[in-house]
């Protein structure tokens, strides 16, 4: 098992707790107000992610062979879900981040049913542009 699948397993245990879906939602709100988010500076259209209801962004800085993102979105649940990218992809290769299957995130760490449609799409549209940004 990877550690990125580890820390899934982490975040999903994390979420477990709560049985009601808007507790969900305010556990993700809590951690969109911990987030540093992005400058004014960063948040320009090729940091955008496409497809995303919410104005929302990603960036990718490389050190070392090792990823790390910073993420913002202007709606808090949104942001707070761009969170658990940061927590689940930071420090890790680029190999193991292509592996994660986007459209199977939100699942694996027991988000798919309280999160809408709309939501999961544009979270899945951000894993897939950090996936292509890595593909080059």
């Amino acid at each position: 098992m990877s550690s990125i699948n580890k820390k899934l397993d982490l975040i999903k245990e994390e979420f477990s707790i709560f049985s009601d879906p808007r507790d969900k939602y305010i556990y993700l709100v809590d951690l969109a107000k911990t987030s540093k988010g992005l400058s004014v500076d960063e948040k320009i259209e090729i940091n955008r992610i496409q497809g995303c209801t919410s104005q929302a962004w990603v960036i990718k800085e490389d050190e070392n062979n090792q990823l790390f993102f910073k993420t913002d979105s202007d709606a808090m649940i949104v942001k707070g879900l761009l969170s658990l990218i940061e927590r689940s992809f930071n420090g890790h290769s680029p190999s193991e981040i292509i592996e994660i299957d986007g459209s199977k995130f939100l699942e694996s760490v027991g988000l798919d049913r309280a999160i809408s449609s709309q939501r999961t799409n544009g979270f899945s549209n951000a894993i897939n542009k950090i996936q292509k940004e890595i593909l080059g």
